[in-house]
C-alpha cells in the first residue's frame, strides 16, 4: 500500500488546475501532462485498450476472470479546483498524527484547526498528508486516481481475485462543470460507474444537486466623472445593489445547509460601463432552479426601471442535474456498493452530495454513478488535507466491489 501513498504525491505534483475562461478542452495542459503519466503506468499494469483521446480522456480496461460478469466503470477526474494554485505542490506527510492543529509550513498564517475540521479527531495517530500553504493539495481527486490505479494494480497482479471487467476513466475539467461533455458512454460500455471523488471514509453518495450557471451582464454609461451628473450608469453600483437585492437569509450557501438549495455569487469583474457576474444555482429539486432563475430575472428588471438607460441581461446555463433520478436504471448499482463497503470493514454511510460530480452527468447520459469516499477533506483551498489510512480503506471497498459485481449475471 505505500505505493498509494507514491502515486498520489506523484500526482498532485503535475499541475492541472482547470481554466473557466475557456472553451478549450481540456482547459489546461497539464492535464495532457498527468493523463500521459496515466497511460504509461497503466500499460505498465497490463491492462487493455489503453487509451488517451484527443481530449486528454484517459481509459484501460482491466479484463475480467470471469465468464459473464457485467463490465463496470471506476472515475475520478484529472483537473484541479482554480479556486486555489495547483502549481509547484509540495505534499507534506505527517505521520503518527499528534491530533492537534496543523500549521502549514511555507504559510503559518494558514492552520488546519479542529474547531474547523472535527474530523480531525477521529484522524489521531493516522498519516495526515497536506500541500506547504501556497497551494492546494489536489487530493480532489489525485486522491481518487491514485486509489483506482492501486486497485487496478492489486486485480491486475493477483489473478486468483475473481471480478468481471472493469473500465478505469480519468476524465478533465470536471471542477468547472464540464468534466463529461467529451466522455462517450457507449465506449465505456458498462452496467454502472462509480466516481471516485467523496470526502473522508465509507461515504456513499448517489443524490447531488441539480445545477445551473447564470450569467448576468450589467451594462451602464461611462463618461468622464467630473462631467458624469445626469449622465453616467455606474455598473458597479447596479452590480452592488443587484447582489444586495438577492436573498440573504435564505438561498445562502452562508446560511443554509442540509437539503436547502442556494442561489451563490461567485465571480464578479469589469469597470463602470459594463460588469458581470457568475452565480451559480443549487437545489436537490431540478425544477426549483426555474424558481431561483427568475428570482435573478425579476431583480434584474427591477434594476432596469428604476435606473433607465441601463441594462441587465441574465443568462442561465444548464450543468448538471441529481443523479438519484437515474439510479434506477441500474438497481444493483447503489446496493453492491454499500455491501462493498461492509466488506471492508466499514459501515457505509449514505449521503447527499451538496455540490456535483462527473457521476450527475454520467447518470443523465445513461450510465448511473454514484460517487465513493477518496479519504479527502477541506478541498479547494489551501487547507485541503487527505488521509492515507482512508485512502486505502478506498482500494479495499472497490477490490470488494469488483469481486461483488463479479458474481453477478448481465441483464
Amino acid at each position: 500500500m505505500n505505493k498509494l501513498l507514491d502515486r498520489f504525491c506523484r500526482y498532485v505534483k503535475v499541475e492541472t488546475t482547470a481554466v473557466e475562461e475557456t472553451t478549450k478542452y481540456p482547459s489546461s495542459d497539464g492535464q495532457f501532462v498527468l493523463g500521459k503519466m496515466l497511460v504509461g503506468e497503466l500499460e505498465a499494469l497490463g491492462l487493455e485498450k489503453v487509451s488517451v483521446d484527443k481530449f486528454g480522456i484517459v481509459m484501460g480496461t482491466i479484463p475480467g476472470n470471469v465468464k459473464g460478469a457485467p463490465t463496470i466503470a471506476w472515475l475520478s477526474h484529472m483537473d484541479t479546483s482554480p479556486e486555489a494554485s495547483g502549481k509547484d505542490v509540495k505534499p507534506q506527510i505527517i505521520k503518527n498524527y499528534n491530533g492537534k492543529d496543523i500549521v502549514l509550513p511555507k504559510d503559518k498564517s494558514r492552520v488546519i484547526t479542529l474547531a474547523d475540521n472535527p474530523e480531525l479527531a477521529e484522524l489521531k495517530g493516522k498519516t495526515i498528508i497536506t500541500s506547504d500553504g501556497t497551494t492546494l493539495l489536489g487530493a480532489d481527486d489525485k486522491a481518487g486516481i491514485a486509489c483506482i490505479m492501486t486497485a487496478a494494480s492489486t486485480l491486475m497482479s493477483k489473478k486468483q481475485i475473481k471480478h468481471g471487467p472493469i473500465r478505469v476513466v480519468f476524465t478533465c475539467d470536471e471542477e468547472v462543470g464540464r468534466g463529461c461533455d467529451k466522455v462517450d458512454v457507449k465506449k465505456i460500455n458498462a452496467k454502472c460507474a462509480y466516481t471516485l471523488d467523496g470526502e473522508g471514509e465509507a461515504g456513499l453518495e448517489s443524490e447531488t444537486f441539480s445545477a445551473d450557471l447564470a450569467t448576468v451582464k450589467i451594462t451602464g454609461k461611462n463618461i468622464h466623472p467630473g462631467f458624469a451628473t445626469g449622465v453616467m450608469i455606474n455598473a458597479i453600483r447596479l452590480a452592488g445593489q443587484f447582489i444586495e437585492r438577492m436573498p440573504w437569509h435564505r438561498l445562502a450557501p452562508e446560511t443554509e445547509g442540509d437539503r436547502d438549495g442556494f442561489l451563490h455569487p461567485y465571480v464578479i469583474e469589469g469597470g463602470v460601463p459594463e460588469v458581470s457576474m457568475r452565480i451559480l444555482l443549487r437545489s436537490f429539486v431540478t425544477e426549483e432552479l426555474k424558481g431561483q432563475a427568475k428570482i435573478l430575472r425579476d431583480i434584474g428588471k427591477t434594476i432596469e426601471a428604476e435606473f433607465p438607460g441601463a441594462k441587465v441581461e441574465v443568462k442561465v446555463k444548464k450543468q448538471y442535474r441529481n443523479m438519484i433520478e437515474h439510479m434506477k436504471k441500474e438497481p444493483r448499482c447503489v446496493p453492491l456498493a454499500a455491501e462493498a463497503i461492509k466488506k471492508a470493514g466499514l459501515t457505509p454511510k449514505y449521503q447527499s452530495i451538496r455540490g456535483g460530480t462527473d457521476g450527475s452527468r454520467l447518470s443523465e447520459m445513461g450510465l448511473p454513478t454514484p460517487n465513493l469516499s477518496v479519504g479527502m477533506h477541506n478541498f479547494h483551498s489551501p487547507l485541503e488535507f487527505a488521509c492515507y489510512e482512508q485512502m486505502q480503506s478506498a482500494v479495499k471497498v472497490l477490490i470488494q466491489l469488483a469481486q461483488l459485481w463479479g458474481k453477478q449475471k448481465k441483464r
